[in-house]
Formats: structure tokens, sequence, C-alpha cells
């Protein structure tokens, strides 16, 4: 018995969208739903401006809406741990520094999270350096400056805000303490937006942080970034002199932004997200954007974000284990 001309007609039609391709590119989630980026800090934050950045792109790449679910609290701790127990489907992701997928692990006993058993890497898009900044409220304009205000002041005591406790900010704080020869005491918060508030308040006089936490107010005059790490001055801050510069070395490994899912995650569904990401972030005004933020932009497959990760985890395993710190 042959098929009804309408039936067949439907069913000839089906075919063909699946032999030209049309029916075979992996859904990155199931019927389109909308997909969940979770930032480990407070809306107003550098992170948080880095993934509404990208976030209002890749809706475009991925054809849903791409949603940043702020989980703040314990340095990215709640969202690592909201990112393990997500279904690995495709509709969860987390966007995230070196601090929460890295150190954490290293300096907190139960993190509740595993990021070598639990995560997946997704695809790595920047690199970028810590800086020292200090407030309107102090006269520093130099690393000089600072210590000797810090000297004279507060007779070689002060406070460093610090974005979260048993960060990488908070060991360089003991590090440009030591050095200088300061009893530098670290301010930790929960992110760096409530930080910023404080040294925009003058309530405290000196942060370290990243360039993306300092950049806008730097650039306004309202925060003076005197010193940043890594191995060459930035783009973003060609005034701003390296610590490596001023004598302090050892420093010159960067860390990295990155995505990560679920483990157990699809290959496929991880292989478009990334593909996404990549055509975004190679958008002129997008790069323009981050790069103004004080991002190093540059794609990093999955494969190589895991390397990367890998290797600043063995650089900071030893920074950390040499520093005497024990895991909390």
């Amino acid at each position: 018995m042959s098929l009804a001309s309408p039936t067949r007609r439907l069913l000839l039609a089906l075919a063909a969208a699946f032999a030209t391709g049309l029916g075979t590119a992996p859904a990155l989630a199931d019927n389109a739903k909308p997909i969940k980026l979770l930032v480990g800090f407070p809306p107003g934050g550098g992170t948080d401006a880095i993934a509404r950045t990208l976030a209002e792109r890749l809706k475009d790449e991925l054809g849903t809406t791409v949603i940043v679910e702020n989980k703040p609290g314990a340095g990215g701790q709640l969202a690592a741990q909201a990112l393990k127990t997500a279904a690995p489907d495709g509709t969860t992701f987390f966007l995230s520094h070196d601090h929460t997928i890295t150190i954490l692990p290293l300096v907190v006993k139960t993190p509740g999270f595993d990021p070598a058993k639990d995560f997946v890497p997704v695809a790595g898009f920047a690199t970028f350096v810590n800086a020292l900044a200090v407030s309107g409220g102090t006269p520093a304009k130099s690393v000089n400056e600072y210590v000797h205000w810090v000297k004279t002041a507060g007779g070689g005591k002060g406070a460093v805000g610090v974005p979260a406790p048993a960060s990488v900010p908070e060991f360089l704080v003991k590090v440009i303490g030591e050095k200088y020869k300061l009893d530098l005491i670290s301010a930790p918060y929960r992110g760096s937006a409530p930080m910023m508030t404080d040294m925009l308040g003058n309530q405290i006089a000196a942060g370290v942080g990243s360039i993306p936490d300092f950049i806008e107010n730097h650039k306004a005059g309202k925060v003076r970034v005197v010193a940043v790490l890594g191995g060459a001055r930035q783009a973003a801050l060609p005034d701003v002199p390296t610590f490596a510069e001023l004598g302090l070395a050892g420093f010159e490994d960067v860390p990295y932004y990155g995505v990560f899912a679920p483990a157990g995650t699809p290959k496929e569904t991880i292989d478009r997200f990334g593909a996404a990401l990549s055509k975004v972030i190679a958008q002129p005004d997008v790069r323009e954007r981050l790069t103004g933020m004080g991002l190093a932009v540059g794609y990093m497959p999955a494969e190589q974000l895991g390397q990367r990760e890998h290797a600043y985890k063995q650089v900071w395993t030893r920074i950390i284990k040499a520093s005497g710190f024990q895991p909390q």
C-alpha cells in the first residue's frame, strides 16, 4: 500500500533536510532551553562585567538566551558547588578565573568540589594580571610613595583589601609586605565589587585584585593602579610598571579566565559552546571591550585550557607550600 501523497512529501522533505546536514547539528540544550552562565562573584565586579559582555553575544551564536546567574560567596565556591550538582545537559556553564578552579582546592580542606573530577574545561578566552591599587584618599602615585605613606602615616602598618580570603591577592599582600618591610594585613571581601566600594569611600587605602577589578575607576581617576604583576606592562595600563621592574620577580605566570561545564557534558556540546565563544571574542567590539578591561584576549580550546590550569596549579602549589600556609 502506498503512502498518501502529503505524508510521503513530508517524509521526503525531512529526509532531504537530514541529508543536507540541516538536522545533524547537535543541540546545545534540549529544545533551546535558556543557558545559565554561573558567576561566583556579585554583580558590578570585573568577572560579572566580563560574563555579561560575552553572554550578550553568545545568545546570538547559540540561538538561545544566555542568563548570567550570580552566586557570590566564598570566592566562587558556591557557584562551583552549583556547577557540580547541575545536570550535564548543556544548560549550565561556569565562567571563572583561576581562584575558584585552581587556588580554592589548594587552600580549603573541603571545598565541596574537585575540578579534576566534577568539571570539564570548555574553553579559555583570556589571561590577566593582578595589580596593586591605592584609593583616592592616599597621596601615593607610585609603589614607593605608597610604602612611604604607610610608614609615615600608619607607622608601617596598613590594611589591603582582597576580593576573597586565601586568594592569590592575599598571598601577594604578604609578599609585598615582606619586600617593603611593612606590616600589611589582608582584608578579605566577598568579591571585588564591595572591595571597590570601600576603596572609593576611602574606607580602605589599598587593594590587590585583577586589572578588570580596577580599570574603570583607574581611568576615572578614582583609584590609582601603581604596579602590576606579570612579565610585561599591560596594554591597558602602559604607564604602570610591573613588580618585576621594581625588583619583585617570580610572579610572571599569569592567571586565566575560562568556561567550565559539569562532568559528563557531551563533547559535541562542549565543542559547540567553545566554537561560539571563539566567534564572540573575535568580534572587534567585544575584543576591544575585553582588552579595555585589562584582559589579554586569546582563545584556548578545551584541551589547552586544561593544560593551562594544570601548569598554573603546579606553580601555585609550590608558592603556597613555601609560604607555610595551611589549608583551612
